[in-house]
C-alpha cells in the first residue's frame, strides 16, 4: 500500500503560516516513506469560494517546493459522489431534516432542563428538537434537497455496535501524533460519548449539498488516503469521521494531529490574520527555508 498523505485547504482566503506548517509537514511525510502528497482543493462553500485564492494556493505551495500529482481533486467536482452517500444514509434512516438555525439551538439547548450548552467539535451540541419531530415513514420518500439534514447519531450508533460487535466501544482510530490533550495511540470512544459530546451533526448543509464533515471522508476515500495530517482542532471531529466511515464501509486511515501554529499572544491563526500570510513573507523577501525555521521544521 502507498503512502498517501494530503493537504486540502478551502480557497476563501490566503494561506497562512499554521497552512505552511501542516502542507509541509504532509509532504515531508510522505517523502520520507516513498509515497505521495496530495492536493485537493475544498471549494464546497460556494459562497465564500474565489478562482483568485485558489491561485494563490497553488503559487504559494509551489514556492514553498511542495509538488503533488494532477489533476487536483475540487470538491465542486464531486457533488454527485456526495449525493449518492446522502441517499444512501437517507434510505437507511439515518437522517432527518432540520429546520432550526442558530439562534434556536442556542436557545433549545439552554433550557432550564438542558443546563449550560455543551459544546462539541461541531459548534453546541444539538438538542435533538427537529429528531422528536421527525417521523421514520419520511425515509420511505426521496430525500429533501433543499432542507439540511442531520445524522440520527443515537441510530448511528446502534450500526456501529452491530459491525464492532462490541458492547460499548463503537469506534476507534489510530492517533500517531496527539490530541489536544496528549491523546495518542489507540483512541476509542463510546455510543454515550458519541450522543453526549457530539450529537446530531449536520451533514447537508441548504447552501452547499454536502457538509465538510462527510466530504472529507469520502474524498479521503476516493484518493485512497492513508495518513491524514491535520491540526489537533480538528481531533474531536475524527469521531465523527469514523462513524462515517464504517456507516459507508469506508477504510478508516492514520490521523496525525499536529500542534497549531499560534501569534504571539498563544492564538490560534486563522485567515484574517493577514500579517501572517504566505505572500506578505514571500513580499518582504522571505525564502522558503526562512519559512521552515519559522514554523519549527
Amino acid at each position: 500500500m502507498i503512502f498517501k498523505t494530503r493537504f486540502a485547504p478551502s480557497p476563501t482566503g490566503p494561506l497562512h503560516l499554521g497552512h505552511a506548517y501542516s502542507a509541509m509537514l504532509a509532504h515531508d511525510l510522505a517523502e520520507a516513506e516513498d509515497g505521495q502528497f496530495l492536493l485537493r482543493i475544498e471549494d464546497i462553500d460556494r459562497s465564500r469560494s474565489r478562482a483568485h485564492w485558489e491561485d494563490q494556493i497553488y503559487d504559494d505551495l509551489q514556492w514553498l517546493g511542495l509538488r503533488w500529482p494532477e489533476p487536483v481533486l475540487r470538491q465542486s467536482d464531486r457533488l454527485v459522489a456526495y449525493d449518492k452517500a446522502l441517499d444512501e444514509l437517507w434510505t437507511r434512516g439515518l437522517l432527518y431534516p432540520c429546520t432550526c438555525n442558530r439562534k434556536d439551538i442556542a436557545a433549545a439547548a439552554s433550557a432550564p432542563q438542558e443546563g449550560v450548552p455543551l459544546h462539541g467539535p461541531d459548534g453546541i451540541v444539538y438538542p435533538g428538537t427537529c429528531r422528536a419531530k421527525w417521523q421514520p415513514k419520511l425515509a420511505d420518500g426521496p430525500r429533501p434537497k433543499d432542507i439540511p439534514l442531520r445524522l440520527d447519531m443515537a441510530v448511528a450508533g446502534k450500526f456501529l455496535l452491530n459491525a464492532a460487535q462490541a458492547d460499548a466501544v463503537v469506534g476507534s482510530f489510530q492517533e500517531d501524533g496527539a490530541g489536544p490533550n496528549g491523546e495518542t495511540g489507540a483512541i476509542a470512544f463510546t455510543l454515550d460519548e458519541l450522543t453526549e459530546t457530539i450529537g446530531d451533526v449536520v451533514l447537508s448543509r441548504r447552501d452547499m449539498g454536502t457538509s465538510y464533515h462527510l466530504s472529507v471522508v469520502l474524498d479521503d476515500a476516493a484518493q485512497g488516503i492513508t495518513h491524514v495530517i491535520r491540526g489537533q482542532d480538528l481531533f474531536e471531529a475524527t469521531r465523527i469521521h469514523v462513524v462515517l466511515q464504517v456507516l459507508l464501509g469506508l477504510p478508516t486511515p492514520r490521523y496525525l494531529h499536529h500542534r497549531l501554529i499560534r501569534d504571539d499572544a498563544g492564538k490560534r491563526l486563522a485567515k484574517r490574520d493577514d500579517a501572517r500570510a504566505i505572500s506578505k513573507y514571500r513580499a518582504e523577501g522571505a525564502t522558503p527555508v526562512g519559512i521552515r525555521a519559522l514554523v519549527g521544521l
